[in-house]
């Protein structure tokens, strides 16, 4: 009895009259959401000061062959690392191809990884004695700055403005900017941008490379390339601008984009490594010789980046030294 006296009063409760003063119930549509960060650049960006021109991609030359595996010449930054017991690498997990978690296993992959896992190799024998801390582009610089890390392997453009502040190895993948955009979208490189929204990374040389388009796209910058691509998928932008690698992952994960356009620039990628660890640097470049040689370098191009060009080879080392 008491059941069915609740039940009516339920009934009742609902069929009541709503209050004249109450709000109206309005229906709308809820928009898209947009990365946190996401923001218009209104100028291209600038460190505030003259970049002396250099040779940014000549780097230390290996100083002879490399050590054994786990015997590191006393005093060296590569003892200090085996001492660790550790590589700490920063990289990045959200480029798929490049360096992205697996969802399947939890690991992270890519090429970028791969490329790290052969200096654990050489300073350990073990490809897995490494930590892997996870990069912005953004956040690559401070990262070698503040000792965070031992080398950065993510997608890092070697330039003369990133040489005064952290050393590069030599240059161990060229790549170059496209543009990547919506199947049928009518874009087709950057010459048909202007005026439309194109989204790029912050701390990335991309950003800049956007924003000086004579087209005058509207530039759109987030933290990482996956923003970029829920943004164009949303209809938030009209296309995204990077490197070839960076878009052949995005455009894998979404058969409906498409990469439009020649390459406009060319972006010579380097291990960045702490600009005091000159010896490092040397060891660094004598494991990329020996990968170029043995075959390892086209074998781990193949794998990840073979739907870019199957006959790539590595580019050849420049030394300043």
């Amino acid at each position: 009895m008491k059941r069915l006296l609740l039940v009516l009063l339920l009934v009742t409760a609902a069929c009541a009259p709503v209050p004249s003063s109450a709000p109206a119930i309005t229906v709308g549509s809820v928009g898209e959401p947009v990365p946190g960060d996401a923001a218009e650049v209104r100028a291209p960006p600038s460190s505030g000061a003259a970049v002396p021109a250099c040779d940014a991609t000549a780097s230390l030359r290996p100083d002879g062959a490399l050590p054994t595996p786990g015997a590191m010449p006393t005093g060296s930054t590569m003892e200090r690392i085996a001492a660790r017991g550790r590589l700490i690498a920063g990289v990045d997990q959200n480029t798929y191809l490049m360096g992205f978690r697996n969802p399947g296993t939890g690991a992270i992959e890519g090429f970028d990884v791969d490329m790290a896992r052969e200096i654990a190799k050489a300073l350990f024998g073990d490809p897995n004695r490494i930590q892997f801390k996870v990069l912005t582009s953004e956040q690559r610089i401070p990262a070698l700055e503040q000792g965070e890390v031992d080398v950065v392997v993510r997608t890092m453009t070697i330039n003369c403005e990133r040489a005064q502040k952290v050393a590069f190895s030599s240059v161990y993948y060229q790549a170059g900017q496209r543009v990547l955009a919506s199947r049928g979208s009518g874009i087709t490189g950057p010459d048909s941008l202007g005026g439309r929204k194109v989204c790029a990374t912050k701390g990335s040389s991309s950003l800049a490379n956007v924003a000086n388009i004579a087209a005058k796209p509207v530039v759109v910058s987030v933290a990482n390339w996956t923003d970029c691509l829920v943004m164009l998928q949303q209809g938030q932008v009209d296309a995204v601008s990077t490197d070839d690698t960076i878009l052949a992952g995005l455009a894998a994960q979404d058969p409906y984009t498409e990469m439009v356009g020649p390459q406009f620039t060319q972006e010579p990628y380097g291990m960045g490594i702490p600009k005091a660890n000159e010896d490092f640097v040397r060891f660094v470049n004598g494991v990329l010789e020996r990968i170029r040689d043995d075959g390892t370098w086209s074998t781990i191009h193949q794998r990840w980046l073979g739907v870019l060009d199957r006959n790539a080879t590595p580019p050849a080392a420049k030394y300043r030294d």
